[in-house]
């Protein structure tokens, strides 16, 4: 007795500890929850800001590249050595002096150097830069797109474990049920009323009805993870349980059934495109010339940061890349190819869009007449158990009947649900690829 009361009490502790462990959450919850902490959502970010910095270096069309420098040499290289001088300021008439310069002494300069480079008209970095910018553009709709379909996944995640939820509720049902059942046909073979083998056909249902309640409450635990997963939180040792239940009935809507040209993804898809489009013509703006000006301000002297003599030079160039070997013009095939490539995927992503719709509008009306026959079957099973039951009790069925009707009739609730639920998630799905 010692020893039964000893596992007894540790096992209502389990149970206590896990109704302490139980989280319960709303639809409105996870769904403001999964929009913070999702990582798939925290990765679509990221390559937004990426793109950002892709485009902002694009800045570098119209701003100046401009560089600092300070340099100190020590040469008697003839040229170098009356460069510097000069530079410096310093020239005098003896340093004419042929000797001299076939042959100077040591000479030392220290120059300070400004230099600014700005772009003036360069056509294909035009072009880059509104390349990218659709390409950011492309990554903003990604992250749009990213944000709908976590929340068709957040509802699909939640009515999985309110489907759960309700599956261990029917096994407990039947359960309880069969459990009552096998009191009772223990009476009658006690009686002498029944055979041996009607008491182990119940207990085997019994034990059966067990295994399968053992697995309810694992898909349960799976679907809180699962759930877990999509809010990026840990869920060790606690398990979530939605604040509504699972509704068994049906809510019939007329929905879009068109494909949505605004769609993000597929917006997307039409800037990615536009971005091959523009680097094409950034690649073909290669042969075009280019036109930069440059400058300087320099500061020369014998010591080091000294500024004894100073100067400047400005100027602009007109550049023209002739022939540079095919490189430009494999570059523009290929940009072109890349292209008309776009092109092609993007026409072939809105096709099979409204491929999946259209199968998916006529599943959700199959997934409706499932719902009704499910509901119809249930009824039935319901109404027949009932009648067996009552026979039963009077001794006017077999065991063998009394059990495949309660089976029937939890297997007919379970499918009834589950019908619900692929019904509701079939909608959603439709309106996910309406929005």
């Amino acid at each position: 007795m010692k020893k039964i009361y000893y596992v007894g009490s540790l096992l209502l502790f389990a149970l206590a500890l896990n109704a302490q462990d139980t989280l319960t959450i709303t639809k409105a919850d996870v769904i403001s929850k999964v929009k913070e902490g999702n990582l798939q959502i925290k990765i679509a970010e990221k390559n937004v800001q990426a793109a950002k910095a892709d485009y902002r270096q694009s800045n570098a069309i119209f701003l100046p590249n401009i560089t600092a420098s300070h340099t100190g040499i020590v040469t008697t290289n003839p040229l170098m050595a009356f460069g510097s001088k000069l530079n410096q300021e310093i020239l005098t008439q003896a340093d004419f002096n042929p000797a001299l310069l076939n042959n100077p002494d040591q000479t030392q300069n220290f120059a300070t150097k400004f230099e600014f480079q700005q772009p003036l008209i360069n056509v294909d970095g035009f072009y880059g830069r509104q390349a990218a910018k659709a390409k950011m553009e492309a990554y903003q709709l990604q992250t749009e797109r990213t944000k709908e379909y976590l929340e068709l996944e957040i509802n699909k995640a939640y009515m999985q474990l309110q489907l759960a939820y309700k599956a261990v509720g029917v096994l407990q049902k039947a359960e309880s049920t069969a459990k009552a059942n096998l009191k009772l046909v223990e009476n009658y073979f006690k009686n002498g009323m029944l055979q041996k083998t009607d008491l182990l056909n119940v207990q085997v249902r019994v034990n059966e009805i067990s295994n399968q309640l053992q697995y309810a409450k694992s898909n349960v635990q799976n679907a809180s993870d699962y759930l877990a997963f999509l809010l990026n939180e840990d869920t060790n040792g606690k398990v979530f349980k939605p604040s509504e239940d699972l509704d068994s009935q049906i809510s019939i809507e007329k929905l879009e059934t068109s494909l949505f040209e605004n769609r993000k993804d597929i917006q997307a898809m039409q800037k990615s495109t536009e971005a091959y489009q523009k680097m094409m013509l950034s690649s073909k703006s290669g042969f075009l010339p280019r036109l930069n000006a440059f400058g300087s301000y320099e500061l020369y002297d014998q010591h080091i940061f000294a500024t004894a003599a100073k100067g400047y030079l400005l100027g602009a160039q007109l550049s023209w890349n002739l022939f540079d070997g095919y490189k430009t013009i494999g570059k523009t095939e290929k940009a072109k190819a890349d292209f008309q490539k776009a092109e092609v995927e993007a026409d072939q992503y809105k096709k099979q869009s409204q491929l999946e719709l259209n199968k998916t509008v006529r599943q959700l009306k199959d997934a409706e007449n499932k719902v009704n026959l499910s509901k119809l079957a249930l009824e039935q099973s319901q109404e027949a158990f009932r009648i067996r039951e009552n026979r039963f009790k009077q001794g006017l069925e077999k065991t063998t009947d009394l059990l495949l009707s309660e089976t029937q009739m939890a297997q007919k609730e379970l499918e009834h649900l589950q019908a619900v639920f692929e019904y509701n998630f079939t909608k959603s799905y439709v309106q996910f690829l309406t929005k």
